[in-house]
């Protein structure tokens, strides 16, 4: 459906420092932060309501001077990026703490916040009228000699407003983005002794060895065999659908495992398993090419791991985890298999001397991007509390990513029924996404007659289809709402009790 256009007049971009004289210092990033796959801006929008106790409060004013006194403490993010050797692109990186500041814009949208409707989850509607720059500003390019953070806070007309900003990759992980955010909505508050958590800079620690001790392997920087016969490319039109995974559908993956594998898997694990998976087969891969998942693991809180990552620590701590099969071996194996791969390849990248070893790698080849080709790339922040962000209006209605890329995310959310679970935002060409719900609904074992491709239809599903007595089934958020219009049907497999089944076509029956 096509949003009717809305207006958004920004001010001219303004330049906010310090509050306070801050060191002028060079300070040298790690390995892990100056690689080349970082060396973009992250996103984030955050959609607050109308708050009375604040009616006479401008929100632009709160954070514009929160942002200014966050950045006491956290300077270097008021600094500029240069390179070591100029004009080389995979020079080492600095920070040059100049006290310049980071960019401010503010604006004013003559449209409310039901005019953007219920956001879940990315894209959010308007979000190019919403950021300061384009998603996936620089990306490409350089982050050299720019400002490392820019703010845009946008007032609706119904009194609510949007706060959007863009960080440097380089300067900081999504829990380093997340403690200098929870700074920010300390100041705005007037939280006493602000930050409660203090910065810790420390990037030696994970900077690269001498000489260099590269002990581990390192698949993520490996290119594929023949990489350019993928089937998808950033360039190619793409669909965006979201897909919901509650209790049930937890469940149901759960039961596809063996039982010693699944009581340690994670709901990521699972999740992140079944859609690689069923992306794998919806792009129809053939059987020898050789597909991966690949995704991020925290080396924050890990004990007996040395590197120790100290609280308050803001820049890039993570490695990317890599399971990689041939296509045809995903697609015969069971979903055991595939979620020991996954098991694996964690563990492997949790051991100690793994992220040290990275860092020496990076150094040795020259700060290498990772690889895109055949790969799922997928991050968890249903953690995150970026709802949780309250600058003085409450929590957030929706805190997270602007858009979906082919990377993606697990996110916080409910479905339509309001149910609490994880949603998945995928893009993929409209042929492949078609594919990829019939994949998921066939994986999650339970179908219908009828359906139109790309619903998944969750027993919870059924089950509130019974208890409200209406003709609409609430099912994966792809497919809105669903009409009956043909009998329902079960597969053979399916673990619904012989009464469920008779109960729900009575209900059927008599809907009406």
């Amino acid at each position: 459906m096509t949003m009717p256009a809305i207006s958004v007049r920004r001010s001219a971009p303004e330049l906010v420092a310090p509050a306070r004289p801050t060191p002028y210092e060079t300070k040298v990033l790690s390995e892990i932060d100056d690689q080349q796959g970082l060396r973009f801006y992250r996103s984030g929008i955050h959609i607050y309501r109308r708050c009375d106790a604040r009616a006479g409060d401008d929100p632009a004013a709160v954070l514009r001077m929160a942002l200014a006194e966050a950045l006491v403490h956290y300077y270097p993010i008021a600094g500029r990026i240069r390179e070591v050797t100029p004009g080389d692109p995979g020079s080492k990186l600095l920070v040059e703490c100049t006290g310049e500041g980071a960019v401010f814009v503010e604006a004013d949208a003559d449209a409310t916040l039901e005019d953007l409707g219920p956001v879940v989850a990315p894209p959010v509607p308007y979000h190019e009228q919403l950021l300061p720059e384009q998603d996936g500003a620089y990306a490409g390019t350089t982050v050299v000699g720019r400002p490392l953070l820019l703010f845009q806070v946008t007032r609706m007309r119904c009194g609510g407003f949007v706060w959007a900003l863009q960080i440097c990759h380089c300067l900081a992980d999504a829990p380093g983005a997340m403690q200098f955010l929870t700074a920010v909505t300390e100041f705005a508050r007037g939280v006493p002794g602000a930050p409660t958590v203090r910065p810790v800079w420390a990037r030696e620690i994970l900077s690269a060895r001498s000489p260099p001790a590269i002990t581990r392997l390192h698949p993520e920087y490996e290119p594929v065999p023949d990489a350019e016969r993928d089937k998808i490319y950033p360039g190619d039109a793409l669909v965006h659908r979201e897909l919901f995974f509650g209790r049930s559908e937890i469940a149901a993956l759960r039961a596809l495992a063996p039982p010693e594998l699944a009581a340690k898997s994670s709901r990521f694990d699972l999740i992140a398993t079944f859609l690689w998976r069923c992306r794998a087969n919806a792009l129809g891969y053939d059987d020898g090419d050789l597909v991966r998942l690949q995704f991020v693991v925290n080396a924050r809180g890990r004990k007996g791991v040395s590197p120790a990552v100290p609280e308050g620590f803001y820049g890039n701590a993570f490695s990317h985890a890599v399971a990689e099969s041939a296509a045809g071996e995903l697609r015969r194996q069971p979903f055991g298999h595939a979620l020991q791969l996954v098991a694996n390849a964690k563990a492997r990248v949790m051991e100690d001397g793994h992220l040290m070893s990275l860092a020496d790698m990076l150094a040795t080849r020259g700060r290498p991007r990772f690889t895109v080709a055949r790969t799922y790339l997928v991050s968890d922040i249903t953690r995150s509390g970026l709802t949780d962000l309250d600058v003085g209006w409450g929590h957030g209605v929706y805190g997270g990513p602007p858009t979906a890329t082919l990377a993606t995310f697990h996110l916080a959310g409910r479905n339509e029924a309001g149910e609490d679970g994880v949603l998945v935002p995928m893009r993929l060409p409209a042929p492949a996404m078609e594919r990829l719900a019939s994949e998921v609904a066939r994986g999650l074992g339970v179908t219908r007659a009828g359906a139109p491709a790309g619903c998944s239809v969750s027993e919870m599903g059924f089950q509130k289809l019974i208890q409200t007595k209406t003709s609409l089934l609430y099912s994966l958020k792809s497919c809105s709402i669903i009409f009956f219009t043909s009998p329902i049907h079960f597969p053979a497999s399916s673990s619904l009790p012989k009464s469920f089944k008779r109960n729900l076509r009575k209900s059927y029956l008599n809907l009406g």
